[in-house]
């Protein structure tokens, strides 16, 4: 459970250390020019970024399973060199998938000068801008999406329910709720990362009359709030990390 709590703190500061930086030159600096190249460097990171968080959730969602389903075999099943392979495998598909995107935006044509929607960006945004024929740079986004995040959602709601069956399977009241317990980190990380990319896409698709605030808002809830509450969650549920935090401040005070 450590090794993918790992892998999810970095994802998550490789996300804001990509994101941050022009959103700082735009609030902070006004500096609100970005040229095509930085552009496509940050849109290629944040989705690649994305995209291992979703493998690390649907990851540690195996986890899951196999502490609940089979917890006599857990060391013998996660070993440390299937957790290395996991996150090799996660962040080969997201470097993989996310390759061919830079270049089929190079072949397209756009204005002179052109306005993003967001302080960062994203490949949703950049295509609505082309003046050329977008289909097949759409079409290949669409694909990347439904292959990574579209197949990690639908593993991750067939992980919980076997975890749900081998629950309810479970004699004892107070052994469904212990196993329950040791679950809702998780749930509240994938809540937190699934949400505001579901309301992202609904704004994008349905609100077109809404305010340009609201879609910078949820832009930044997207990519900003996941990496400031997973650390929150896992430090409030888990013992052992919130004993060394609270060990940490008082050795400081002392």
């Amino acid at each position: 459970m450590y090794y993918f709590l790992s892998m999810l703190a970095l994802t998550d500061l490789g996300l804001s250390t990509v994101t941050l930086p022009t959103m700082f030159s735009v609030f902070w600096f006004h500096a609100r020019e970005i040229s095509f190249i930085a552009c496509a460097v940050q849109m290629y990171f944040i989705h690649v970024f994305s995209i291992i968080e979703s493998a690390v959730l649907l990851a540690m969602a195996f986890d899951r399973v196999v502490a609940i389903r089979e917890p006599l075999r857990y060391s013998a099943i996660l070993t440390n060199g299937v957790i290395i392979r996991i996150g090799l495998a996660s962040a080969g598909r997201a470097l993989m998938l996310v390759f061919p995107v830079p270049f089929l935006l190079k072949r397209l044509q756009f204005h002179t000068i052109n306005t993003l929607s967001y302080p960062f960006c994203l490949h949703q945004d950049l295509i609505k801008l082309t003046v050329s024929s977008r289909r097949i740079s759409s079409i290949y986004g669409l694909l990347v999406v439904i292959s990574s995040m579209g197949l990690d959602s639908v593993l991750l709601l067939l992980s919980y329910m076997l975890i749900v069956v081998t629950v309810l399977s479970v004699a004892s009241k107070t052994e469904r709720v212990k196993a329950l317990n040791t679950c809702i980190s998780h749930i509240c990380a994938v809540l937190t990362f699934y949400t505001p990319m579901i309301g992202l896409s609904m704004i994008r698709r349905y609100g077109q009359n809404a305010s340009p605030i609201v879609h910078v808002l949820m832009a930044d809830v997207y990519l900003l709030v996941p990496p400031l509450m997973n650390p929150i969650v896992y430090s409030v549920k888990t013992k052992q990390i919130r004993l060394h935090i609270l060990k940490k401040f008082k050795k400081q005070k002392g």
